[in-house]
């Protein structure tokens, strides 16, 4: 992965819509409005610094991408020579996260026409709003399933080791995520490592509901935990559809 950006100097507080003397707002000098006026914490970017930031997201992105169509396809045949609905599930969640991971990329590719890029990041936080109501729905319908069939998980080394591996990696993938959000001014971004911080969350459900079961037969220890994390999906999409613009949006 490339090296963290330089210091970006001085962070300052800014109006995001500026008045012209007659008292009429303008935007950033690309004529016209410019979606949603959006007040917070600028970050002051250099010439190139925000191309910089871009190509990193980019690349971010990109792994993402990877990691998550392989975490899936293991998962899936794991869970399958297993006969474990949760690693099956997990697998399948991994699919929605790639689907998230394709939306980014399209906010991403947009900044190559520069000007505002409100409407694309809007666009593109909505469409994420929505993986995470797909995300809760699968969750909750595959929990509930699984309580009243009373589905046991069952062991298997290789999805164990996968879902470990995706505790450890997740929270730093979402963490390098989030600190671009606001450098590129995209609330896209940000929701996306919301997104990777629940993944991080359903590895370690898995691991706690099959560790669970196997050492003290809990089987619905699995499901439950399943419930709670729906709930959080669910929660953040709501959150996700009406937040407001970052501060740069419009700074493409």
């Amino acid at each position: 992965m490339s090296a963290p950006l330089r210091d970006q100097g001085p962070v300052q507080a800014h109006d995001h819509a500026h008045r012209a003397d007659d008292g009429q707002q303008h935007d950033h000098d690309h004529g016209g409005a410019c979606g949603a006026e959006a007040v917070g914490v600028t970050i002051r970017l250099a010439p190139g610094e925000r191309a910089a930031a871009v190509a990193r997201a980019r690349r971010l992105n990109q792994f993402s991408l990877a990691w998550n169509v392989i975490e899936g396809v293991i998962a899936v045949l794991a869970g399958i020579a297993a006969g474990s609905v949760s690693l099956i599930g997990f697998g399948i969640d991994s699919g929605i996260e790639v689907s998230a991971a394709v939306i980014v990329a399209w906010r991403l590719h947009q900044e190559r026409r520069g000007g505002c890029m409100a409407v694309y990041d809007r666009r593109a936080t909505r469409l994420i709003a929505v993986a995470f109501v797909a995300l809760a729905a699968y969750v909750w319908i595959d929990a509930v399933g699984d309580l009243i069939g009373r589905a046991r998980p069952e062991a298997s080394v290789p999805g164990l080791l996968l879902a470990v591996v995706s505790v450890i990696l997740m929270p730093w993938l979402a963490r390098a995520k989030r600190a671009l959000a606001p450098a590129l001014g995209s609330q896209a971004v940000s929701a996306d490592a919301q997104q990777t911080s629940l993944c991080a969350l359903l590895s370690a459900v898995l691991i706690v509901g099959v560790g669970l079961n196997a050492l003290f037969s809990w089987w619905w220890a699995d499901p439950v935990a399943a419930l709670v994390i729906g709930a959080l999906a669910l929660e953040a999409g709501r959150r996700v559809w009406r937040a407001d613009s970052l501060a740069d949006t419009c700074c493409g």
